[in-house]
């Protein structure tokens, strides 16, 4: 009989020195963690085209962060913070609201821009965590303009404030820069997909050099990533939906990397996730909600390349069940032990799908 897992496996201690609060001095000088055998290799990221084949074919997430933090006031003077996780057609948006009394439905909010945001309801219903805007103008235009980057919850600077002068010139520099992965492309993130801001142009050359393929998938992050899991039985958690799609192109690379016998690596949970959605509904473009623990059968995925995750995560879970529960403990005590540095401007580690009996 398989173990039913609970919440309380995947807490872990983790010094708070190790929360990476900067990205490294260059991307891929961070270190990796080459944790595909029983017996762990510390290693830096530039390492990498050594550590795959020729046939190989790395499957990036080309989602674009857009500056999804938005701070305004409501009518009263109150201060609030606006994170938007969504832009819908008519000026609409979904976004979470960080705000010490939620407004009534119908308040136009005065943004810091001097543009508008009209609070129209809870999304997707009303028991939604969610909340739907209309705003003044073009939303993207306005993200553009008047936005900041949505860093994670854990990055020092960013934290406990609906104020707009919350960074310096220097942290605002650095995150537009390095929040970013080099072949961004569609906007719409509220998170970046973190495994692949270790990629610069010199190591895509070298894996290219190396024999390695390319494709990208799209998956627009959401800020639930970072929601740990509250409910102790893990069937009872809902998942958030992000939106994915598979381009023709990428479906026949893959094709073509199965047929020549190359293994299909995934960068990130975020591309783990959209394949798996793919493979498990038939739709190459939709609405996912997939929650991935141990015992998923993986179905296109055999290599994943991730940083370190927050304790209780649905991520921590979705490594656990790719590279088996008691080798990612192991992992992560290695990575605490040599002091890795943890989240999304840390470092990362190199695994490999389990066997059956390693998921035991």
């Amino acid at each position: 009989m398989s173990h039913i897992y609970t919440l309380s496996d995947f807490d872990f201690h983790l010094p708070e020195s190790l929360i990476a609060q900067h990205p490294a001095s260059e991307r891929s000088a961070s270190r990796l963690l080459d944790g595909r055998h029983a017996e762990f290799a510390n290693r830096t990221f530039k390492d990498l085209p050594t550590l795959l084949k020729a046939g190989d074919l790395l499957v990036f997430n080309d989602t674009q962060v857009v500056k999804a933090r938005l701070f305004g006031e409501k009518p009263t003077g109150g201060k609030l913070e606006l994170l938007v996780e969504r832009v819908l057609t008519n000026h609409e948006v979904v976004a979470h609201m960080k705000v010490s009394k939620k407004p009534l439905v119908g308040t136009e909010l005065l943004m810091v821009g001097g543009y508008t945001a009209t609070l129209l309801g809870r999304w997707p219903n009303e028991d939604g965590q969610l909340f739907r805007f209309k705003f003044s103008d073009e939303p993207h235009t306005l993200m553009q303009t008047h936005g900041h980057m949505p860093l994670p919850p854990y990055i020092e600077r960013h934290q406990n404030t609906t104020d707009a002068q919350y960074e310096t010139a220097e942290d605002k520099a650095e995150d537009e820069r390095r929040y970013q992965t080099v072949f961004a492309k569609h906007p719409g993130a509220a998170a970046a997909p973190t495994a692949a801001l270790h990629f610069d142009e010199g190591l895509l050359q070298g894996l290219e050099a190396q024999g390695v393929s390319r494709a990208s998938v799209t998956l627009h992050v959401g800020a639930g990533t970072f929601q740990p899991v509250k409910t102790e039985n893990l069937a009872e958690h809902r998942m958030h939906s992000e939106w994915y799609n598979i381009p023709p192109e990428t479906v026949q690379a893959i094709a073509e990397c199965r047929a020549r016998g190359g293994r299909v690596v995934a960068v990130g949970t975020t591309s783990v996730r959209t394949l798996e959605s793919w493979a498990q509904s038939g739709l190459t473009s939709g609405d996912t909600q997939i929650f991935i623990t141990p015992g998923f059968a993986f179905k296109v995925v055999d290599v994943l390349i991730t940083n370190f995750h927050l304790p209780k995560s649905t991520l921590l879970m979705l490594v656990s069940a790719f590279a088996g529960f008691d080798h990612m403990h192991a992992l992560y005590g290695h990575a605490i032990a040599n002091r890795y540095r943890f989240f999304s401007y840390g470092d990362a580690m190199l695994l490999e799908k389990t066997t059956a009996s390693r998921t035991a």
